[in-house]
């Protein structure tokens, strides 16, 4: 987990406009050790060796949480409680369930916390957006999106691990999910099917969304590779989204029956500024709950995946 502050005593802080970029302070790590060599990497003067002491700390207004998915639930909670506004790395939680008990104790104490989506925020996605909102293709009546990469069996590898929320899913099968439903909403009906791993685990992953007039056609794995690309096909035309489609630079718009469009947005860094500027946004505007990726939403998707581990009998320990 790391902190983020700005330059001033933190009361001081939150009684005025945050900043639009502030300082990695603190990194904290379950293991002294890892806490001295991340920071050691990348500046970051303070160094923890445990997550409680960096909630503790009081020049942090904002924590991000990295941790593996099963920690996420505890390590919002921690932070919440400790007063400190929250974006945690998807999946938010585990399950809905988590999910609904640390948005309500966000909202208790009327902090921040948004689920670290870090897709929805790149200026490639909100082109896409404008072309749709703005009737570019016609009627969207397929959207395609896969999420494949090919990773070694490993038992003891984290994403084949049950224990700390293993599978494609929650990894990387989110980001189609949420790329669909950020595009064409929540889905009347989902149809999935999934090859399961030697763990438990859901290995590969094929999903269609039905909505009235449309469908979405899914897929993700850790077991195959395609190219991580999306499609929107619409009655007027067609939208591309260049692989890789969950850090998109390049967005290509061909309406019939005219030569393709295309547009490219270079990333300046590695990309998590876009979501980090989105939080400092919501925090100098006041908000708890961010437009682009609202909490509700987070929610639903994970019930939504809930609905989907049930069928392939995909459990996590402590799950009923």
């Amino acid at each position: 987990m790391h902190g983020g502050s700005g330059q001033r005593p933190a009361a001081a802080r939150r009684e005025e406009r945050l900043p639009v970029s502030g300082d990695i302070q603190p990194v904290g790590k379950r293991l002294r050790a890892a806490a001295e060599r991340f920071g050691a990497r990348w500046g970051i003067p303070r160094r923890y060796g445990s997550y409680e002491a960096l909630a503790a700390d009081p020049d942090v207004d904002v924590i991000y949480i990295a941790t593996p998915h099963s920690l996420h639930a505890e390590n919002i909670r921690l932070c919440l409680e400790a007063g400190k506004h929250v974006l945690c790395e998807k999946p938010l939680t585990l399950n809905a369930r988590q999910a609904a008990d640390c948005i309500a104790l966000a909202r208790q104490k009327g902090l921040f916390l948004m689920e670290a989506v870090w897709m929805r925020f790149f200026p490639a996605i909100r082109q896409v957006q404008d072309w749709v909102r703005g009737g570019a293709i016609g009627a969207v009546r397929l959207l395609q999106a896969d999420f494949c990469f090919h990773l070694p069996f490993d038992p003891a590898n984290r994403l084949y691990d049950p224990a700390l929320g293993g599978g494609a899913l929650l990894d990387v099968g989110i980001y189609p999910l949420s790329f669909a439903t950020l595009l064409l909403g929540f889905p009347q009906s989902v149809h999935g099917e999934a090859l399961l791993a030697p763990t438990g685990v859901d290995l590969v992953d094929a999903l269609t969304l039905v909505y009235p007039g449309a469908l979405a056609q899914l897929s993700s794995s850790m077991g195959l590779e395609k190219p991580q690309e999306a499609w929107l096909l619409g009655e007027a035309g067609t939208i591309h989204v260049h692989a890789p489609f969950f850090h998109p630079e390049t967005v290509t718009l061909t309406r019939r029956g005219a030569p393709p469009e295309t547009r490219t947005f270079p990333c300046p860094d590695n990309g998590y500024g876009y979501e980090i500027a989105e939080v400092h946004a919501c925090l100098r505007q006041g908000l708890t709950d961010s437009l682009r990726m609202p909490l509700d939403e987070s929610r639903r998707l994970l019930a939504l995946m809930d609905d989907l581990r049930a069928r392939w009998g995909v459990r996590y320990p402590g799950e009923q």
